[in-house]
């Protein structure tokens, strides 16, 4: 879908919470930044490579070439300097940035003052966030060779909660679980270790932690994107009733098959 579209989707999903949560109690979206937004509004960015260079020519030279044979194109500004025509258009537009000769500039678009925004409008407000620190994701940043960004190595879980009496219950946790990650701000967790079920999918550790921290034993998990069933599999091992909703019905079927092999469906 598009950007609009998947802005729409949330938003609207976000905004049913509110009549459908308990006061008191806590949506958490797990969601990442966009790391590689295109924009076709931005200024492209331009890459001088310094140490990936295949030919020595360089914008200083054809700029000194340009100055005498000021009639010159590209092809003949390449033929006295003895390069090839692409190498001075390289140099000379700057064409050689993320996204290819042709392609619009990217940037990070930032999720979480979006998700924020939407919730707070819906009376839902943000009460804590996590950072989800997974594996590094080297295929979601193929441009660490010519750029100095960052490679894909963590995502948010942002909790918002609804007006009301919060139950604080210290049991939910051992004093263990509190020190190693439930009082902590970064939870330190593999990412799935497969993804044929569903391309999505995030490890069970994650929705463990979320479920067990943030709903009562005695108490109800909704997931609207449930996929192929991980926060289901979570809420039925730690004894929570919960409700699946997916538009998916291949995700629909992994999920009921995985629940099942829980043995406690």
């Amino acid at each position: 879908m598009t950007f609009e579209k998947w802005q729409s989707l949330i938003a609207n999903v976000i905004d049913q919470h509110d009549r459908i949560l308990k006061p008191g109690g806590f949506l958490a979206v797990n969601i990442s930044d966009i790391l590689c937004f295109p924009d076709p509004n931005i200024p492209r960015y331009q890459a001088n490579n310094v140490q990936g260079k295949t030919q020595s020519v360089t914008l200083d030279d054809i700029q000194k070439m340009k100055k005498r044979h000021p009639s010159a194109n590209r092809y003949e500004l390449a033929r006295l300097l003895g390069c090839s025509e692409q190498t001075v258009q390289r140099r000379t537009d700057g064409n050689n940035v993320r996204g290819g000769k042709n392609g619009v500039s990217t940037k990070v678009m930032l999720t979480g003052c979006m998700v924020a925004e939407w919730a707070e409008s819906s009376g839902l407000y943000l009460y804590d966030r996590r950072i989800w620190h997974k594996d590094p994701c080297w295929a979601n940043s193929r441009w660490h060779s010519n750029s100095y960004r960052a490679v894909d190595e963590f995502e948010y879980v942002y909790v918002f909660v609804k007006p009301g009496v919060v139950e604080y219950d210290r049991n939910r946790l051992d004093p263990d679980e509190w020190a190693e990650w439930g009082s902590r701000g970064v939870w330190n967790i593999q990412s799935a270790r497969r993804n044929d079920r569903h391309e999505a999918e995030f490890p069970e550790e994650l929705a463990l932690r979320v479920v067990k921290l943030f709903s009562p034993e005695n108490g109800v998990v909704l997931d609207p994107f449930v996929g192929s069933g991980t926060t289901a599999v979570a809420a039925t091992m730690l004894g929570r009733k919960w409700i699946g909703i997916d538009s998916d019905p291949a995700a629909i079927k992994v999920a009921e098959r995985r629940i099942r092999d829980t043995g406690n469906c």
